[in-house]
């Protein structure tokens, strides 16, 4: 392979590291904000869980007191119906009474269901809270992954950019000139593989000739279409994709 066309692959691999590297490091906080996201909306579930709780034992205790007073109020009546005197009144505070008993038997029916949403809504709190903790574990898990994967990769750019610079005096002035040119318009990348008569990275087929001479790696090559400098891989084992200590 020529020369120039090997250390211009390595350069690109190293570039297109770089750039990954601090997209990744540059994001970083980022997605720890995200995780910290998931952590509060599990929080907030619990929270909510809780006062959801809280409301409907204030609802129940307000029921409690509801029915001491109509209890209260019913016993008063069964005390004045001994005193009546006349049919009239008898049948006026037998009506009283039935009303009671009635407001009785349907505050005892809200109160049952008060009884029966607090066991759910204490499973809801146990599930809620069940919830938070295994977010909590997640989160802890991927934070630590993250902080590690920022250390490694801001090591491996701290080692790699002194390789960047000694490949850059190893490549001939033409060459480097084309890809320098190349590669701000080409977001970074001004390095492609040629694969089955395409270019790779903008997919234009090559001329039949222009891809024989590719094949032998001994010359820089662009393409027509994208200006792309273009390697195949067949024909040697460096790989744009290979690792950046390499």
């Amino acid at each position: 392979m020529l020369t120039d066309l090997e250390r211009l692959i390595r350069l690109q691999q190293l570039d297109d590291f770089a750039e990954q590297a601090r997209r990744t490091i540059t994001e970083h906080p980022v997605r720890v904000q995200a995780l910290d996201d998931r952590l509060t909306a599990a929080r907030e579930h619990v929270a909510a869980a809780r006062q959801h709780a809280t409301d409907s034992q204030a609802a129940r205790r307000a029921l409690e007191k509801e029915l001491a007073t109509v209890q209260g109020r019913l016993s008063k009546f069964k005390d004045q119906l001994m005193e009546v005197k006349t049919n009239r009144e008898y049948q006026a505070m037998q009506k009283e009474i039935e009303v009671a008993q009635q407001e009785v038997r349907g505050i005892e029916d809200r109160i049952l269901e008060r009884m029966v949403e607090a066991d759910e809504l204490a499973a809801g709190i146990r599930q809620t809270e069940a919830a938070q903790a295994a977010a909590q574990k997640d989160v802890d898990r991927e934070r630590r992954a993250m902080e590690d994967d920022v250390a490694r990769l801001q090591s491996e750019l701290a080692r790699t950019t002194p390789q960047r610079q000694v490949i850059l005096t190893e490549i001939s002035a033409v060459a480097l000139s084309i890809y320098q040119t190349v590669a701000p318009q080409r977001k970074g990348q001004a390095v492609a593989e040629a694969r089955e008569g395409l270019c790779t990275a903008c997919h234009v087929r090559l001329r039949p000739k222009v891809f024989n001479d590719i094949l032998r790696n001994d010359a820089i090559i662009q393409c027509d279409s994208c200006q792309r400098i273009l390697y195949s891989a067949a024909a040697t084992s460096t790989t744009p994709n290979a690792s950046p200590s390499a």
